[in-house]
């Protein structure tokens, strides 16, 4: 039963920060503090998912292969390479170490 109890608390939560972001008055969302941040937070988050993603594992801080293939996408965007470039190399560069044993 406390599923649907989490379920339910999860739903309620949902409506109410759609129901919040309704009713902010418009003139405080055209500020142009709550614009810069409202740009910045989706890659703020990203950035914290990434490296959650890559250096952790069950819990614990890793750094294995994963982290070079960000590395090595860190440099091609530095470099400005396509994006498909720059997955392509993480992936080769990730697969490669893996493949060694890394």
């Amino acid at each position: 039963m406390s599923v649907w109890i989490a379920i339910a608390v999860t739903a309620v939560g949902c409506y109410a920060v759609k129901l919040l972001g309704l009713l902010i008055p418009a003139e405080v969302l055209e500020r142009p503090l709550v614009r810069r941040l409202a740009a910045l937070v989706p890659v703020a988050l990203l950035a914290a998912l990434t490296a959650q993603q890559t250096f952790s594992t069950a819990g614990s801080l890793v750094v294995d292969a994963r982290a070079a293939g960000l590395a090595v996408a860190a440099v091609a965007l530095v470099l400005r390479a396509p994006f498909l470039v720059v997955v392509a190399a993480a992936v080769l560069v990730t697969a490669g170490i893996r493949a060694i044993g890394g």
